[in-house]
This record gives C-alpha cells, sequence and structure tokens, in this order.
C-alpha cells in the first residue's frame, strides 16, 4: 500500500562551516547563510520545527541559540575554536558528527524526519546522520568545485581533490539534491553523474519585505552620497571569485573614456575579505590606488539586510561580475529594491538577471565590456527607467514562500519514499523469518 506524504515534524539542518547567526558579507558568510535563516523561520512558522546545527567558533557561544521561534541553533565543538580555514575542516568531521549524533542520542528515536544539509561538507555528516537515524537526506550544494575550477579567477585557488571526491560521495548518497537554478541541476547531472530524478530545481528568494523600492534621494544623503552622482555598488564577500578587481578596473576605463562622468563616478564595496581575499585585505585598496581612483572608492563592512537594502536603494547600478554563481542572491536583492544589474553571464546569474528586461548580463569578464555597459546605460534614462521597473517585476517572482512551499512538497515526499521503503524492507525481513 502506497503510503500517504505528510509535512515533516522536526528537520535537522546541518551547516558545517558557517553559522546562521553569522553576518553575511564576509568571511564563509553569504548566501548559504541567508538561504538557511529564511528557510528555517518559514518552515518554523508552518509548525515545523528546525533544529541547525553548525561548528562552535568560540567559547563563549551557547551550545543553544534560538534563532526564531521554533528554530534552535546548536554549536557542536569540533577542532580549535579560532576561525579555521574551510580547508582545515574536513580533519574536524568526525568529531562533528560524533557531537551531533550525540546531541540526538539524548532523545527519543525518531526525532528528526530528515536532515538537510547545506555545502559539501554538511552532506558528509549528513550521509552518516542518514544512515544511523534510518531517515532521508536531502542535500543543497550551493557551490560546486568542479564549476568553480573551471572558471578560476586569475590568482584564486582552485579547489582541492579531496572536496571533488567528498562532493561526488554526496551527490551519490542524497535522496534529493535541491538545485538553485536549471543551471546548476545540468552540472550535478553532468559534472557528477547525478540521477536526474533525484534531481530538483528550487530557486532561493529575497524578502520582498526588506529589499523593495524607495527613494534614492533619501538613501543618499542617509549614506553621504551626492545626488546627482553615479554610484556603482558591489555588495558580497571581498574574493577573487567574486572578481571586485573587474569593478574597479572598469570604473578606470570609464575615467579614462568619459571625465565628465568621472566627475560624477562613486564606487563603494559593502563587504569583507573572504577566501583567498584574506590573504590579502589590503588588494582592492591598493589596486584603486594604483588605477588613481582612490577618491571615487569607499569600502564599507557587511551590514544588516536593511542597511544593505539602502545601499541597493542608493545605487545607480549594482555591480555582479563574478566568475561563478550558483543563484546570485545580491543580483536579486538589488533587483527588488528597483535597482538594475550589469552581472556576469555565468551560472545562476542567468536565472537571476533577466537580461535586457531587469539588468544586463554581460558575456565576458573583459572590464572594458563592464565599462562600455555602465556607459550606455547612464546615457540612456529611459531604458534605466525601464530596466527599474522591470527589476522590481522580475524579482517579485522569487519570494522565499515559494521557495519553502516547493520544499515542503519534496521534504513530503522523499519522507514518504523512506517510510515506504523501510516498510518493504522490514517485510522482506518478516518474511525471511516465517521461510526459517
Amino acid at each position: 500500500m502506497p503510503v500517504p506524504r505528510r509535512d515533516p515534524r522536526r528537520i535537522a539542518t546541518v551547516s558545517v562551516h558557517t553559522s546562521p547567526l553569522e553576518q553575511p558579507g564576509t568571511g564563509d558568510a553569504g548566501g548559504l547563510n541567508v538561504y538557511v535563516v529564511e528557510v528555517a523561520k518559514r518552515l518554523a512558522a508552518r509548525g515545523v520545527e528546525v533544529d541547525i546545527f553548525t561548528r562552535a567558533v568560540s567559547r563563549d557561544q551557547p551550545q543553544v541559540a534560538e534563532l526564531a521561534p521554533g528554530v534552535l541553533v546548536r554549536h557542536l565543538a569540533a577542532g580549535p575554536f579560532e576561525d579555521l580555514d574551510k580547508s582545515d575542516l574536513p580533519g574536524q568531521l568526525c568529531q562533528f558528527t560524533f557531537e551531533l549524533l550525540r546531541t540526538e542520542a539524548g532523545h527519543e528515536p525518531g526525532r528528526y524526519d530528515l536532515v538537510h544539509g547545506h555545502y559539501w561538507l554538511s552532506g558528509q555528516v549528513g550521509a552518516v546522520a542518514k544512515e544511523r537515524w534510518g531517515v532521508p537526506l536531502v542535500q543543497s550544494m550551493h557551490t560546486l568545485g568542479k564549476v568553480k575550477n573551471a572558471a578560476l579567477a586569475a590568482g584564486d585557488a582552485a579547489e582541492p581533490s579531496i572536496r571533488l571526491r567528498g562532493e561526488a560521495e554526496v551527490v551519490a548518497c542524497a535522496d534529493r539534491l535541491v538545485a538553485n537554478t536549471d543551471d546548476e541541476a545540468q552540472q550535478l547531472i553532468r559534472r557528477y553523474d547525478a540521477d536526474p530524478a533525484r534531481v530538483a530545481t528550487i530557486n532561493p528568494g529575497v524578502d520582498l519585505g526588506v529589499f523593495q523600492p524607495g527613494s534614492q534621494a533619501e538613501a543618499r544623503r542617509h549614506l553621504g552620497l551626492p545626488a546627482d552622482g553615479v554610484v556603482l555598488v558591489f555588495a558580497g564577500r571581498v574574493q577573487p571569485l567574486k572578481a571586485p578587481d573587474i569593478v574597479l578596473k572598469a570604473a578606470a576605463q570609464i575615467v579614462r573614456d568619459d571625465p565628465a562622468l568621472a566627475a560624477r563616478l562613486t564606487v563603494a564595496f559593502v563587504g569583507g575579505p573572504s577566501g583567498t581575499g584574506r590573504e590579502d585585505p589590503d588588494g582592492l585598496l591598493e589596486l584603486a590606488s594604483r588605477l588613481g581612483l582612490s577618491s571615487l572608492v569607499r569600502l564599507e563592512p557587511p551590514c544588516p539586510q536593511p542597511a544593505l537594502a539602502e545601499w541597493y536603494r542608493a545605487a545607480t547600478l549594482v555591480m555582479v561580475p563574478s566568475y561563478s554563481e550558483s543563484f546570485g542572491l545580491v543580483a536579486m536583492e538589488a533587483q527588488a529594491c528597483g535597482t538594475p544589474v550589469v552581472a556576469a553571464a555565468v551560472g545562476g546569474l542567468r536565472t537571476a538577471v533577466r537580461d535586457g528586461y531587469s539588468g544586463v548580463l554581460v558575456d565576458s569578464h573583459d572590464p572594458g565590456h563592464y565599462a562600455r555597459a555602465v556607459r550606455d546605460l547612464v546615457a540612456a534614462p529611459a531604458r534605466m527607467a525601464r530596466l527599474a521597473v522591470g527589476a522590481r517585476e522580475h524579482a517579485a517572482g522569487f519570494g522565499w514562500s515559494a521557495t519553502v512551499d516547493k520544499l515542503m512538497q519534496l521534504y513530503a515526499t522523499v519522507t514518504a519514499e523512506s517510510r515506504a521503503g523501510g516498510q518493504v524492507q522490514a517485510a522482506a525481513v518478516e518474511a525471511a523469518a516465517v521461510r526459517a
């Protein structure tokens, strides 16, 4: 008999390398953190309890912290408390997994209905929990090592073989793989031999209550920006993968080509060093100095979502020239604020940005091409106005509620399949015992 679907009651979410309590935009905190937080809050609002397991990075962190009603963040001690680089974390997975299993063992069996892992490190932990608890594993990779290695920025480090092997193991083990876009789904299938039947495309969302249009003049007054200036904004982690250097080099090209525009130009970076960018935290300032742009550049620290939305509203354009993106949350947030985006035509950005409607996709990483795209838009106010309208309309279709609707359907399906499989296995064991 088919097992009826039902919504899960409690989910174990695993985010080993970055805590949902961290501020996105620096270190290893980024779109993954936003995803975990927004989904967990909305699941809890629908009556699903969520426990988020992450690595403790300080002795002062509480073992358990409430993120929102129905959402607990559980900090597990695994390795030194200081901020380890992601490359050091595979060696801590055994301890992290032991602590996760020990936490669950303190409760009645069957506490969790499923495990949802985020990033390949969490998938390794989730694979063990899946077998020990007899529950399905849903996995979101967020980024893929093979994809990143195929599009490395100059000076960036290739993803190591341990990650590539680990990703392949997680792909083979997971009951379902959640891809952010169709492009990511195809990468999982082509590069990792994922079973297409186990890959589900579910777009991430944007908080449309926070990221919404507002007065550009008011935002600029508050941020100390010129009312009639051309403001280019880069938001996110400052690392080679995100290509902040392309923004600076494009600005330098604009200055050379159009001195009048240069007098009105401000280039703002909102975020902090991350990845290999932490090895040279002053690199952006040094590049700005070499390009003669120091007086035009503002470096701002990562900030909470309401403040980030103000930066988007203040911007003339938001720049997202990344070499690789599984989705491109910054592009979607900016568009929700009514600000057009100039972005690289790579990966999930082809979904996040509707070329010619909500922004402009550049099929290149040549700074000159980005400079030309900016100049063309600034010189065409009517086109910019149309893109601003299109940006709002495009982003309106990507609310987090739609994401959670699809995740709930997926969770119900995969847990029903797991229960049905367990019943079949139990019946087979019973039949064998009778025959014996």
